[in-house]
């Protein structure tokens, strides 16, 4: 008895006798004693080379079979890419891995992860397909970034998009924000040297100018902050209430001059600072709103005397004029008894005599 096994063009055979491999086979047809206990396995060219069972080495040796296949070794320490006819197919980890080359080119890229950025050979275009192998990282362009193998500093980076294998060497990416910054010291506790407790809210903005500098310092911002704190705490300490209401300005000045002299230090430009309010404990707000009311009324109290004296020399200096010219006199009767009749309906008078005589005389004898 025979088995007939038939190998077509895309395929290749191997020939086994009681497990044991003996050879490839090409495509055609083949007849076999079953006593011999033959076994054919039949593989697809277009498809990697695996045999299930079968380690690859096994098959090695033959030196026919090599002829029609590409033999690629993935170091420990290595991804292969690998492309058929130019175009990416895989991403090959550590093993021993074997491709038909009949239908198919086959090429393959070896790279170091011991080196995780990955190379320039790579076409970034394939990078999404690495997403399982590959850490990104992207730096926006107000940012400068530092670039730390197993936590020891590489590198800067300029802006731009990052890629990293993810292997033994552990990466990471820090960044430093370079445009203006604001900081809010709210409701700074501090004693006047007259022992009135208040509190400040303070304003201070900056630019980072030595971003490596600033990362170098652990909890940047905690620091400024600090320093922020006890600079108002040595100014404001020396003065007193109504000083520091009158000088707020000052307050500024004092603290942007000496927070420039830490800028070095700190690897950072101060821009500005500012007081944006002075909040008094209840018991002071109360006392300054009543001596503000109190210096108010009093300059009230001034205004009204400053314009009645003013009024009173006024009357003075015309009576002066009255008295030495008559005339002046006599329109002042005549504007004074024009007021009058504006007030009055009607006036009857009976009797001879001088009119204005007689309303002079009828005047006296009411206000009599």
């Amino acid at each position: 008895m025979f088995k007939k096994v038939t190998i077509q063009a895309d395929q290749r055979g191997l020939l086994f006798h009681k497990g044991s491999y003996v050879k490839k086979l090409i495509p055609g047809t083949y007849h076999y004693l079953l006593w011999l206990q033959p076994t054919v396995v039949v593989l697809n060219i277009a498809k990697p080379f695996v045999v299930e069972g079968k380690d690859l080495q096994l098959f090695l040796q033959d030196e026919n079979l090599l002829r029609e296949l590409d033999i690629v070794r993935v170091q420990d320490h290595e991804y292969v890419l690998h492309y058929e006819d130019g175009q990416f197919v895989q991403l090959l980890k550590p093993g021993v891995y074997a491709f038909w080359n009949i239908l198919k080119k086959h090429s393959f890229l070896h790279t170091d992860i011991r080196q995780p950025e990955l190379p320039v050979e790579i076409d970034r275009s394939i990078v999404p397909k690495l997403t399982a192998n590959v850490q990104p990282y992207e730096i926006a362009s107000y940012e400068s970034g530092f670039l730390f193998y197993d936590h020891v500093l590489q590198r800067e980076l300029s802006p731009g998009k990052y890629h990293f294998w993810r292997g033994p060497v552990s990466t990471m990416v820090k960044t430093i924000d370079l445009r203006q910054q604001q900081m809010d010291l709210i409701g700074q506790e501090i004693m006047t040297e007259d022992k009135v407790t208040l509190r400040l809210n303070f304003v201070c903005q900056y630019k980072i100018v030595k971003p490596l500098r600033a990362l170098e310092i652990k909890s940047f911002e905690e620091q400024i902050h600090i320093q922020l704190q006890l600079m108002l705490r040595e100014y404001v300490g020396t003065l007193k209430l109504d000083d520091l209401l009158k000088r707020k300005e000052d307050v500024t000045s004092f603290i942007l001059s000496r927070l420039r002299e830490k800028g070095e230090e700190f690897g950072v430009h101060f821009l500005s600072t500012g007081v944006k309010d002075v909040v008094l404990p209840g018991e002071m707000r109360d006392i300054l709103n009543t001596v503000l009311l109190a210096e108010k009324r009093a300059q009230a109290n001034l205004i009204i005397r400053r314009e009645e004296t003013a009024s009173t020399r006024s009357l003075l200096n015309t009576a002066k004029l009255m008295d030495e010219n008559q005339t002046l006199f006599r329109l002042k009767e005549l504007e004074f008894l024009e007021k009058i009749c504006e007030k009055i309906g009607s006036i009857s008078l009976t009797g001879g005599g001088d009119l204005l005589e007689r309303l002079n005389a009828l005047l006296g004898e009411k206000s009599r």
